[in-house]
This record gives C-alpha cells, structure tokens and sequence, in this order.
C-alpha cells in the first residue's frame, strides 16, 4: 500500500477518534469546562495533511483531505451519532465543516509557505488551520447549548497550539522517510 493510502486512512481513523473523544470533557484538575479528550488527538490530521503536501504536493495533499473527509464523516455518522440527540447530530456537522475548512486552509499555507526554513511551514499552517477549525467546531456543534463552547474551544485550542508545536518533532523525523518512500514509489491515486 502506498504513502497516500495510508496517509488517507489515517487521516479517517483520526477524524472518527477524535469526533468520538471531542464528547468527553477531561474530568481531572476541574478541566471539565475547558477541555475535552478529542484536543489530543486531532492535531495529529494537520500532520498527516502536512506530511502528504511535503511528499507529493497541495494537489495530492487535498485528495487526502478529501479522502480522510470522506471517511471520517461517514464512519461518524455510523460510529458516534445519535441521531435522536441533537447535540451528536450538530457534532457530525460540525466537525465535517471544520475538518473540511480547516484542512484546505492547512493545504494552502504549507504550499505557500513550503520553501521556507523546515518547520515555518507545517507550524504556520497547523496553526491557523487549528484555530480555524476549533472555533468552527465549536460553535456550530454548541453554540446555545448551555455547554460551555467558548471556554472548551480556548481550553482546547490551547492543548491544540501545544500538540502543534510538539508534532514538530515527528514531521522532522518522518521527513528523511516520506522523501525515500516518494523516490521508491510512483503516486498513483
């Protein structure tokens, strides 16, 4: 299996993780109102996103998009909605847009930004793809709720920015890998 198929399944995989955590707020030192446990876990598809535009470029890159979106939306709708809540419905909605708006925007940056210095382009555009996606997200899935969106998108915004930074690390180490399994193999998506 190529780079982009597994890169296109990952990015599913996560989405559905993270749509599924994104409904549980983290219990311990009183961060139930600020943050949930779908902060950890979804700025790891900025990662897949900024590791297919380095291998094959913004066009490839936005068919994983695409092709994560597909998937994460679907198996959403089977996996995590009940469709007798209006919350969860809102949360499939919400997540579809923002994982959709934010990603492309992600794409366009690191193409933008891509002959920089290594790390200016994937932290530039997991940035501004995060904050865009966190406040969409939020406020169509719960907005006049009574939850408390406003504090858990800052509260998860903030994780978001770190895991942002710390993923850094493994975006430089995977880089040497994605440039060999380019050159051994020929995109065919």
């Amino acid at each position: 299996m190529n780079l982009f198929y597994k890169l296109s399944l990952l990015m599913g995989a996560i989405v559905v993780i993270s749509n599924y955590l994104v409904q549980f707020p983290v219990n311990y030192f009183s961060l139930n109102e600020i943050l949930t446990y779908g902060a950890f876990t979804y700025p790891i598809t900025f990662l897949i996103t900024d590791l297919a535009n380095r291998a094959y470029g913004k066009l490839v890159a936005r068919k994983v998009v695409y092709f994560g979106f597909i998937i994460g939306v679907l198996l959403t709708l089977f996996v995590s909605t009940n469709f007798e809540d209006l919350i969860s419905i809102r949360i499939a909605l919400g997540s579809g847009i923002a994982f959709f708006v934010a990603q492309n925007l992600d794409v366009q940056i690191f193409d933008r930004l891509r002959k920089k210095i290594w790390y200016i382009a994937p932290l530039t555009s997991s940035l501004l793809g995060s904050i865009a996606d966190t406040f969409l997200f939020f406020s169509i899935a719960f907005y006049s709720t009574g939850i408390p969106w406003l504090s858990l998108a800052l509260g998860d915004l903030a994780v978001k920015l770190f895991i942002t930074i710390v993923m850094l690390i493994p975006f430089r180490l995977l880089l040497s890998k994605v440039k060999e399994y380019t050159e051994n193999s020929v995109y065919k998506a």
